[in-house]
């Protein structure tokens, strides 16, 4: 399934029904009085979070979407049935924002909760609403109120407990197809992902957690260049950043710095949640290397510092472990 992580839409709710004019019409009772019943009110646009989706592919299709009208009133003050109202189910994690100010009108993150976006109009009132001691036959009714017209944008940020960052092939995708069910595409050239992937690591029965890996960053991203930037939204919710760094690289802490940089210039508070720091593809380096590894200074007094091997498993136990107990801790 293509991944389709921003989308703008049309929405409008429905109008209210007409309301009826009309008078009584019985046997014997010439001057009945007036009975027009109210219009229903239009349908709402209701959106709701489907944890099923985790794309916005459809609405690439469909830019339209439109509540029921209200049903105008008849007589004997019979009232209009109301419009049904629509319901647009999204992925968990979608953000909806108005096109024309870009205010974000909410933020669809709880499945069991219907977030109204448009209310539909209000029925109009019938002539029978309109009758008066001194106006004893009104011969008018209201129009049924307008609908709500709104174009909006849909960005979706994916909902994940860590999100991985890193350098373009620095093992990411190869970590993640370890240590969940994902299977993302891996191959030994840089922006083999192209997408976010989203797996689910399980420590134990009732202990699960879900990781994002987004396209590798490079410097200058937050400027734009590369792929990576485009998908920092799918790690801003993340509780924890885990950031993978090449062993083999000439120097992995300026790459650590380089990291950091552009997440705080994309947004500084990414800078400040957990972190834990992965120095990868050991299996490939020299004793020597992995003194000269250890050696390194990050200058991150709470953040664990771990060597690890997706090919050979090395520490990936070691790490799983961590990564759950940085999620559980305070």
């Amino acid at each position: 399934m293509k991944f389709i992580d921003y989308a703008k839409i049309l929405i409008k709710s429905g109008d209210g029904g007409k309301g009826h004019i009309s008078f009584r019409r019985e046997k014997y009772v010439p001057k009945g009085g007036p009975d027009g019943g109210n219009g229903g009110n239009g349908g709402d646009v209701i959106f709701i979070a489907d944890s099923h989706l985790n794309t916005l592919l459809d609405f690439k299709y469909k830019h339209s979407y439109k509540a029921e009208d209200g049903i105008k009133g008849s007589k004997n003050r019979c009232t209009g049935a109301d419009g049904e109202a629509l319901f647009v189910r999204v992925p968990k994690g979608t953000l909806i924002k108005d096109a024309k100010t870009e205010n974000i009108l909410t933020d669809v993150v709880d499945s069991d909760v219907e977030y109204v976006l448009a209310k539909g109009g209000k029925g109009g009132k019938g002539n029978s609403e309109f009758a008066t001691a001194t106006n004893q036959a009104p011969r008018y009714a209201e129009e049924g109120g307008m609908g709500v017209e709104l174009e909006i944008i849909l960005e979706l940020k994916l909902i994940a407990d860590i999100g991985i960052v890193g350098f373009p092939n620095v093992g990411k995708s190869t970590l993640i197809s370890v240590i969940s069910s994902a299977k993302p595409k891996i191959a030994d050239y840089p922006f083999t992902t192209l997408i976010p992937n989203l797996g689910i690591v399980k420590i134990a029965e009732g202990k699960s957690f879900t990781v994002a890996d987004i396209p590798g960053l490079i410097e200058g991203a937050s400027e734009g260049k590369g792929l990576g930037i485009q998908f920092l939204r799918h790690i801003e919710r993340t509780g924890c950043l885990l950031f993978m760094l090449d062993s083999m690289s000439e120097s992995p802490l300026k790459d650590y710095k380089v990291l950091l940089k552009e997440l705080k210039k994309y947004n500084v508070s990414m800078t400040k949640k957990k972190k834990i720091i992965c120095l990868s593809k050991v299996d490939a380096i020299s004793e020597t290397r992995r003194k000269e590894l250890k050696r390194l200074d990050f200058k991150e007094k709470q953040t664990p510092v771990m060597h690890i091997s997706s090919v050979s498993g090395e520490s990936i136990t070691e790490l799983k472990t961590t990564m759950w107990k940085m999620l559980s801790s305070d």
